[in-house]
Formats: C-alpha cells, structure tokens, sequence
C-alpha cells in the first residue's frame, strides 16, 4: 500500500509546485507622482505608492495653484506703502525752466517770487503757486494765445526746488537747497550733525501744501519734501 501511494502524493506535489511558480507575485501599481504631473503635465513612470488625497503634495499643488502668473507684483504682508504726492506743487522759491517754442526772448529760468507768481515778457505776472508744471504751461499757453502768439508750444520743468529749512539743535541751522530723495537725516549731515544737546530720536516735521500745514513728530528716516522745515528738539538728559 505505501509503494502505491507514492507515485500519486510525488504527482500531486508536482502539480502544486507549478501552479505556484506560475502565479503572479502581488506588484504595486505605480500612481502619478503628484510633483511630476505639476511640472511636466505628464503622469510619471516611477514606481512609486499611491500618496492619496491628503498630506503635503495636495498642499503644495494648491499653492502653486493659487500663486500669481509669472511678473505679477505681490504686496508683500502687512506692509502699506507712504502718503506720497501724486503730483508737485509748485510755491514761491521754485526755479523754473520755461521753455517756449520759437521764441528765444520768452524761453528764460524764471523764479516764482514771494507772492507765488512768474512775470514774463509780454504777458507779466502768471500765478504758480499750487500749480503743476503741466498746469503752469497751460496758463502760459493761453495767455500768449490771447493775443501774442497764434499756436504757441510751451514746456515747463524744475530747475531748481524751493530751500528746506533746518532750525535748533543742529551745528549749523538755517536754509539750504533741496536735493531729490532727502530724508531728515540727510537733512541733518547737511546742517553740521547734531549740537551736543540734541534729541537725536525723533523731530518736528512742518509740511505745507494744498491741503493746508502738518506738523508732525517722524523718525530720522522720514522723506523731506522742499519746503519743509525741520526742527531739532533738545533732550531732557
């Protein structure tokens, strides 16, 4: 009996055998990789595990989703930018370049005096004060078309700006012209620096325009504008 059931146990095992060795072996399906579909639109061809559909490679996907074209500005967090003028307005100590097309005796450096007027040939006082320049040439071109030129072309620019000023604790205050950019540290180096009792904080901004007088306590880093008047307190100790 066991001589019998030899040959049938040896065939049974040979039948089990091969249908284990020809039995696919579990493999893992290789998923688009988040990353790759992001950059190249393409799925990739790594084997890599499926991520699912939470973690850090949705969170980035959304980023850059939500990220602005390419040149866009971006206002950075919190910031605000300054009060700035859109526009100068013009007032007594300004120099200006008045230029008029064709007319070698009207084209001169004219300086707008203490009432806030120009005073040309043929056509006297022209108000500045509170004006821009492209509004100055507009009053200049129809009061030579009124009479003295048919078309006339006039271009109006900045020669010179009004002084600012500069009073109290600084080695040297008084009056001095304006150079573009001028913060009130600047400010204060052109004036001689600090006197010995100075606060050297903060100081007293005055601003006059359009809209009236400001007066204001700023840090040194504050812009000057022409025309302003800066005063330099004295510290307590």
């Amino acid at each position: 009996m066991r001589a019998l059931f030899l040959p049938v146990i040896a065939v049974v095992s040979t039948i089990l055998l091969s249908g284990c060795m020809h039995t696919a072996s579990p493999v893992a399906v290789a998923q688009p990789s988040d990353l790759d579909a992001m950059a190249y639109g393409t799925p990739s061809s790594s084997p890599v595990a499926a991520t699912g559909q939470g973690g850090a490679i949705p969170a980035l996907r959304n980023a850059f989703a939500a990220a602005p074209s390419p040149g866009a500005y971006v206002m950075p967090a919190g910031y605000a930018p300054g009060r700035r003028d859109a526009v100068y307005h013009l007032d007594a100590g300004d120099k200006l370049r008045v230029v008029v097309y064709g007319q070698e005796g009207l084209t001169n450096t004219y300086a707008i005096d203490a009432s806030g007027s120009i005073t040309m040939p043929l056509i006297g006082s022209v108000p500045a004060r509170g004006r821009t320049t492209a509004g100055l040439a507009a009053e200049i071109t129809a009061k030579l078309r009124n009479g003295y030129i048919r078309e006339p072309s006039v271009a109006v620019e900045i020669e010179a700006y009004r002084p600012f000023f500069i009073l109290g604790e600084v080695q040297a205050p008084g009056q001095y012209p304006y150079v573009p950019n001028m913060t009130v540290e600047s400010a204060i180096a052109i004036a001689g620096g600090f006197s010995p009792r100075a606060r050297r904080d903060i100081v007293t901004l005055t601003h006059t325009d359009p809209s009236g007088v400001a007066r204001c306590e700023v840090p040194l880093g504050t812009s000057l504008k022409p025309g302003d008047t800066i005063q330099v307190g004295e510290r307590w100790f």
